[in-house]
């Protein structure tokens, strides 16, 4: 449900961005798909919500469906305000940060709702899995501000302007921030720490290979840099 939930916002995201854009100012594979096969990917997106809404009213409890609830209000507003009604103003909030907060939003939202959930416990990795989050669109919106400036799209990296080449340290800095949890707080946010700090790494990595890979690769890489979790969760499950 959280897969395709997460999916459904973005393609939302994309769907409306591609429907509002001329077709020779598009800059991209992913708006280019959206607008070329706008109605198929409507229709696919209405069966998985429905899919969705199924499996969440018939498996999730009540508490879960609320907090589902206050989840799905911000990601509406966030769509509301950055795709309609603020699309073009300079002054709206990033939408880098707005996304970064929904992401670790929407990867708490289940496990707050557990009885023995220790939501103080959970500070930290949700705290550095924002930053991570944060991190990865702040990238992205310096490989990208030819593109969101031809398609019209503000961006954290335009709204910075020159002050932007700052945005290129943020992984190294949220590298130092993991190591540092990993130190203060002990095994209490230690997988999630380490986790932290390879992600972290690996994007700051692949920010210094954009110049030569170019920015779809680095785009994709940047994503993957942040799946390290799945390596103590298969070792778990092996285990």
């Amino acid at each position: 449900m959280l897969g395709c939930s997460v999916w459904l916002a973005y393609a939302a995201d994309r769907w409306i961005e591609a429907c509002r854009l001329a077709p020779e100012s598009i800059r991209t594979h992913r708006h280019r798909f959206h607008q070329r096969w706008r109605w198929p990917v409507f229709a696919a997106w209405a069966i998985v919500l429905g899919l969705d809404l199924c499996t969440a009213f018939r498996w999730l409890p009540p508490s879960e469906l609320l907090a589902g609830a206050w989840v799905l209000v911000p990601v509406a507003a966030y769509l509301l305000s950055h795709q309609l009604v603020h699309r073009r103003s300079r002054w709206r909030a990033p939408k880098e940060l707005c996304v970064a907060a929904l992401l670790a939003g929407g990867a708490a939202v289940f496990i707050v709702c557990l009885p023995a959930a220790d939501v103080g416990r959970m500070a930290i990795p949700l705290v550095l899995f924002a930053l991570l989050c944060f991190s990865n669109c702040a990238l992205i919106s310096v490989w990208e501000d030819e593109v969101d400036r031809s398609q019209g799209q503000t961006s954290l990296a335009l709204q910075l302007g020159r002050a932007a080449a700052i945005l290129g340290s943020l992984p190294w800095a949220v590298a130092l921030l993991c190591a540092a949890a990993r130190l203060l707080a002990g095994r209490g946010a230690g997988t999630a720490s380490l986790c932290g700090v390879a992600s972290a790494v690996l994007l700051g990595l692949v920010g210094l290979a954009e110049p030569r890979i170019g920015r779809v690769r680095a785009r994709v890489l940047a994503d993957v840099a942040l799946m390290t979790p799945v390596v103590p969760l298969l070792a778990r499950l092996i285990g």
